[in-house]
């Protein structure tokens, strides 16, 4: 036929033209919706409809309807995709199909893809859930492993004299609460994040509808069997068309077909939008049309068929298919469903396909290994012809029988012929048992629920084992339903749904009430929990089943923020069985969310004795080391867990944790980097990858990572505000209180932030601002010692030296150990004028913290105005030891010369330290050392016009309260530099009063 040029067609197109051609009324309702694609869907007098509801009793056709119109939108250039209840039992599962089917037509949806693939890994982590941080430490003090890494980091950060000893230097305590703050909204993910965004699935696909929207006249989506896929899309698509998900473009239409009317109360909002479709059984003349077409004219056949089928055109056409040529060719006695299939099968004249047609009725789903498993051995032939019936359909990888069909030839077969009922259903059981083990074969017991395959295999296993022995397989089924709430919702619907087919095919006493139970708790606001508990009413659990329900149960309650609730759930499950792995890593991980570290270690140790090889376990056990600042301990296990999993992407990232936590920020960076390798959508790891930058100092590369996580999800607070510390610590204040602020906005009760936006004002000299900003926080939480001593910093800095003093004394009050508040109080008490005082705290600090050169420095200065200068020689000196190459101690040291050995001696040194001035963050420094060398080194330049130029530039108030000191003790030293330093004294005193 290659010559004959006629064109060619694909069996497919072929197999479709034969259906248009045998499809026997409904045509208003064809052209009801072939009139609505040739209407504009912006017209203002006219606009096409967008959603339509076709509904009517099973079996009057709305799948049968719904495939015309999906044939007749792709000949109007339209794009479209279907999805009935075997493609739904989540929205995530229902847009991936609707999505691979836009895809097929339409090219690759990317974006979509993106966030679907996020979403799976997101669902695939949540299965064993991130090892999550202790939260108490990020609201009240810093952690002590958080402390150490900061004064590590951060050191004692000296200025050049003029803009404040401590001006400059970030309050250590902030930045280490900052950590904490991180890594607690990091954890947070791994406690509450269960499941991932799936807003940010259906945010996706709505931007994938609005780029083919812009290519296609229209989208339509079918969502086919409604009255079940309505369970989990009805609030959905409510949502959908009013654009929570972002903008739904005008020219998507949205079809709907199920067998009720649309819920009154909820759908009242949208009601007047709906065109209602709803379809009758034929007419006397549609009915007697199709069997014309079908070959039955015989007056007698078609009476019998028109009062036998009712009109319902599924039973018009099984019994159109049966070509009865009499009337008693048509059995018109028993229920009239019943009654066509019965027909039908009879008439089938081959044995071969009457025994496949009633074999594969057995089996919810088909594709061809499963018919092959179904059918008789001498009609492995058939599988075509199969498909071609009028009661099969589906689409993708499976095909279904129509419900009323299925439902008669299984209700057939088992009162026929138990036996060969139970039979069967155990073939099919054993071959899907088969099939699971394939699929087991390379795949950790610990991932098999999370492989879809595998999950396929063992709930048709399930359902087929139900099915032939329903007493004897509850037991198992009911503890798969366990594992199932434990994994997901989706997951959970499948096995309750799966458990109501089941009773519904055997109309088991037993079975029957369990599937009601389960459905009404699938139901509940909280599926999973509530199936758990409904699967404890079962009084013959075996003690390992019963374990494990207990055991999920404390895993959600734990998820919920019930702790004390979880506990106690998982010390049940242990009593009940001792042996139960998960029970003892999870109350483990209770455990160390709360803090209680050692506890959690012991947890994990009897899990891993149980199995060693429990990769999560060994992981978990390592966080719980990095939180009690075992760093080491940590890699270790980190690692032997990576050793059994090296996909384990949550176990690089905490392993990276645990290096930047023990101050090894490369090593940090390598391993979050891998962690991003094998699954670049982890938000957390980006945030503390660029966590590990900003402290390592790298400001630049910490933004980059951070804007990357809030890419992933603009919603994460914590990495605003991570990001806003970022800017701070390298001086972009304002970039600093723009995140911030956004934090804050998506989180008004984000202390830390209020704080950490009060510091970047107080760094920026907004004193005000700043304490606006710390006493909000406060107000929030009076126990942030941190906060405190920020804001008796700004108090400091804007020159009230006794609301300073009071805040440090609050914040020394919570916390004895504060060492950087003691040594602010006594630089508050120093500027005062309170040498003594000073004195008295800074050797307190010293006390507690040796190594705070800033402290010495500061305490030198103490006593050198205080005159006591010996004193003052030896604390610059140590300082130097532990600091050499701080730039202001050099000063400090030879204004000490200048005071005791005077001027003179000291005119080659001042040369050689003014002349070229250290730059600093801080541009009063630099003001400050111009106007230094026209006082000691330039006579010949006016006192005036330099004094000019500083109070130009506008120096902070502590600068020119630690000039005015410089000053005055200049002014002691006699001969002109004694006047020219009392004349800018005065200078001074008129344009900057005290």
């Amino acid at each position: 036929m290659s010559g004959s040029g006629r064109e060619r067609l694909s069996r497919g197109e072929l197999i479709r033209q034969r259906a248009r051609a045998q499809f026997v009324g409904r045509r208003a309702q064809l052209s009801l919706f072939a009139e609505n694609l040739a209407r504009d869907p912006l017209s203002e007098g006219d606009p096409a409809e967008f959603l339509f509801h076709v509904r009517g009793v099973g079996g009057v056709g709305k799948s049968t309807l719904l495939r015309q119109w999906r044939e007749a939108a792709q000949r109007a250039g339209a794009v479209s995709a279907v999805v009935d209840e075997n493609d739904v039992h989540g929205v995530p599962q229902a847009l991936s199909e609707l999505a691979r089917q836009l895809a097929e037509e339409a090219g690759p949806l990317k974006g979509f893809d993106r966030a679907a693939e996020q979403f799976r890994r997101e669902q695939e982590v949540a299965a064993e859930p991130v090892p999550a941080d202790g939260a108490g430490a990020a609201e009240g003090g810093a952690s002590l492993s958080s402390r150490l890494v900061t004064q590590a980091t951060l050191g004692a950060v000296s200025l050049i004299p003029g803009a404040g000893v401590v001006t400059a230097m970030a309050n250590p305590e902030a930045a280490a609460q900052g950590l904490d703050r991180l890594r607690a909204g990091a954890g947070a993910r791994g406690r509450r994040g269960r499941g991932g965004d799936a807003a940010g699935v259906s945010r996706a696909f709505v931007a994938e509808l609005d780029r083919l929207c812009g290519q296609y006249r229209w989208v339509v989506l079918f969502l086919d069997t409604w009255e079940h896929t309505g369970r989990y899309l009805d609030g959905w698509l409510r949502d959908l068309l009013q654009d929570t998900f972002g903008p739904l473009p005008a020219n998507v239409m949205v079809v709907l077909a199920g067998r009720d009317e649309l819920a009154e109360r909820e759908w009242a909002p949208l009601r007047a939008l709906v065109a209602d479709v709803p379809l009758e059984v034929f007419t006397e003349a549609e009915t007697r049309a199709l069997l014309a077409a079908r070959g039955v004219t015989e007056p007698g056949a078609v009476e019998a068929v028109l009062q036998l089928s009712m009109g319902l055109p599924l039973l018009v056409e099984l019994c159109a298919l049966a070509r009865p040529t009499t009337a008693g060719d048509v059995d018109q006695g028993g229920d009239a469903v019943d009654a066509a299939v019965e027909r039908f099968v009879q008439w089938i004249t081959d044995p071969r396909q009457r025994e496949t047609v009633l074999a594969c009725a057995l089996a919810p789903q088909l594709n061809e290994d499963v018919f092959t498993a179904a059918a008789p051995q001498e009609a492995q032939g058939l599988w075509g012809w199969l498909c071609g019936q009028p009661f099969v359909s589906g689409h993708g990888d499976f095909k279904q029988y129509h419900a009323v069909v299925r439902a008669s030839m299984v209700r057939r077969q088992r009162t026929h012929s138990p036996q060969r009922w139970t039979t069967a259903h155990l073939r099919l059981a054993d071959a899907h048992a088969a099939w699971r083990t394939d699929a087991e074969q390379g795949l950790p017991e610990a991932k098999q629920w999370g492989d879809p395959l595998w999950r396929r295999h063992r709930l048709t296993e399930t359902y087929h084992r139900l099915c032939a022995h329903p007493a004897a397989s509850l037991e198992a089924a009911l503890e798969q339903t366990a594992h199932a709430a434990g994994r997901d919702t989706a997951v959970l619907r499948q096995w309750t749904d799966t458990l109501e087919q089941a009773a519904r095919d055997t109309a088991d006493l037993t079975l029957l009430p369990w599937a009601d139970r389960l459905q009404n708790a699938a139901a509940d606001s909280d599926p999973a929990l509530a199936s758990l508990t409904a699967l404890l009413t079962h009084g013959h659990l075996t003690p390992a089943t019963r374990a494990w329900v207990h055991t999920y149960r404390g895993r959600r309650l734990f998820l919920a923020d019930r702790d004390e609730e979880a506990l106690a759930e998982l010390d049940r499950a242990i009593a009940a069985d001792p042996h139960n792995h998960r029970a003892w890593a999870y109350r483990g991980d209770v455990h160390c969310w709360n803090g209680r570290t050692d506890q959690a270690v012991t947890d994990l140790t009897a899990a891993l004795a149980l199995d060693p090889t429990y990769a999560w376990a060994l992981g978990s056990r390592g966080d719980a080391h990095r939180q009690a600042g075992r760093y080491d301990d940590a890699i270790t296990d980190l690692t032997a867990a990576l050793d059994l999993d090296p996909t384990y992407a949550w176990a690089l990232g905490y392993r990276g944790d645990a290096h930047s936590q023990a101050g090894r920020y490369d090593d940090a960076i390598t391993d979050l980097t891998a962690a991003l390798d094998l699954d670049p959508t982890l938000a957390w790891a980006l945030g503390r990858r660029g966590d590990a930058h900003r402290q390592a100092g790298r400001y630049d590369d910490a933004i980059t990572d951070l804007t990357a996580a809030l890419d992933f999800d603009p919603t994460l607070a914590w990495a605003l505000g991570s990001r806003g510390e970022a800017h701070s610590q390298a001086g972009r204040y304002d970039d600093a209180i723009t995140d911030l602020t956004a934090a804050l906005d998506l989180d008004p009760t984000y202390a830390w932030a209020l704080g950490s936006r009060g510091e970047a004002h107080r760094q920026a000299g907004r004193y005000d601002d700043a304490i606006t900003d710390f006493t909000a926080a406060l107000d929030l939480d009076p126990t942030y010692a941190w906060v405190l001593g920020s804001r008796g910093e700004a108090h400091r800095q804007a020159g009230r030296y006794d609301d300073a003093i009071t805040d440090f004394t609050a914040a020394l009050d919570l916390d004895p150990t504060y060492a950087w508040a003691l040594g602010s109080r006594g630089e508050a008490h120093r500027q005062a004028g309170r040498y003594d005082d000073a004195i008295t705290d800074f050797t307190a600090a010293l006390n507690l913290d040796p190594t705070l050169a800033w402290v010495l420095r500061s305490r030198g200065v103490a006593h050198r105005e205080g005159g006591r200068y010996l004193l003052a020689r030896e604390d610059f000196e140590r300082a130097s030891a532990l600091k050499p190459g701080d730039p202001g101690l050099p000063f400090e040291k030879l204004l000490l010369d200048t005071v005791t050995s005077g001027p003179a001696a000291c005119v080659e040194q001042w040369t050689e330290l003014l002349i070229s001035p250290v730059e600093t963050p801080n541009g009063d420094a630099t003001r400050f050392f111009g106007l230094f060398r026209v006082l000691l080194l330039e006579p010949e330049n006016n006192v005036a016009e330099a004094t000019e130029v500083f109070l130009s530039a506008g120096p902070n108030r502590d600068a020119v309260t630690d000039l005015r000191h410089y000053l005055a003790e200049l002014s002691t030293v006699g001969g002109e530099l004694a006047d020219r330093a009392r004349q800018c004294q005065q200078l001074i005193a008129e344009h900057a009063p005290e």
